[in-house]
């Protein structure tokens, strides 16, 4: 990998600053000043900043405790995204594994590795996400066959997917599903003669939010999790 960009994706800073720091005498390779912003290097390579070491980059699997107020998008002109919790090199650019509208909380997860993003968001690797959800109207028992058959939503061509609805109670229930339509919850519970006034992710798969985690904290996934998508 090339020096200027093996330090732009170490640090997050832009290649041009990682340029001046080059011409400047800032970088050194096996305690050699570096010269040539061409130069390639290894990912073991000794490579200092300023006199402190520099780690190779490496991929990041987040899992952030979103608030309201946030989307999961990159940018939007409303309302700020997550990625401003993320102080990461190059957080700006990371993937952000699935959306959470605006005022829905819970767990979000966010990487570097683009091939892990798309296993955890495709219906066909069918990673269950569970979320608790509050409604305006008692939950009819009914829901739970209703749901775990599939319906039918406004503007679509095809039932839902069979998603798990698990009753706590009147007003409270957990509900599984297997894809991740626009505002699918809030328009499962619409077809049905209810209102969401609650909803909150609490696991993706095997993954579940650290309940030590405050809203706009966020952790670093463990080997496990990772794995587990």
């Amino acid at each position: 990998m090339r020096i200027d960009k093996f330090l732009a994706q170490s640090t997050g800073l832009s290649r041009k600053e990682v340029h001046r720091l080059i011409q400047t005498g800032k970088i050194t390779l096996d305690d050699e000043v570096i010269k040539n912003i061409g130069l390639h290097v290894k990912d073991d390579a000794d490579i200092l900043l300023n006199g402190f070491p520099v780690e190779p980059p490496r991929d990041y699997y987040l899992m952030l405790h979103k608030p309201e107020g946030f989307v999961c998008s990159n940018q939007d002109g409303s309302h700020p995204s997550v990625l401003n919790f993320i102080e990461l090199p190059r957080a700006d650019e990371m993937t952000i594994c699935g959306r959470l509208d605006v005022d829905t909380t819970g767990l979000v997860l966010i990487t570097s590795d683009g091939k892990w993003a798309h296993r955890v968001t495709s219906p066909r690797h069918k990673t269950g996400k569970r979320y608790r959800v509050v409604t305006a109207d008692p939950i009819a028992s009914s829901a739970i066959d209703t749901f775990a058959q599939g319906l039918m939503l406004n503007s679509e061509l095809k039932p839902t997917l069979p998603a798990e609805l698990e009753i706590l109670s009147s007003h409270e229930a957990l509900l599984t599903l297997q894809e991740g339509r626009y505002h699918q919850v809030k328009r499962m519970f619409a077809a049905i003669g209810n209102k969401v006034v609650g909803l909150h992710r609490e696991k993706i798969g095997f993954i579940t939010l650290d309940d030590e985690l405050e809203p706009g904290e966020y952790r670093e996934l463990t080997a496990d999790e990772v794995a587990a998508i």
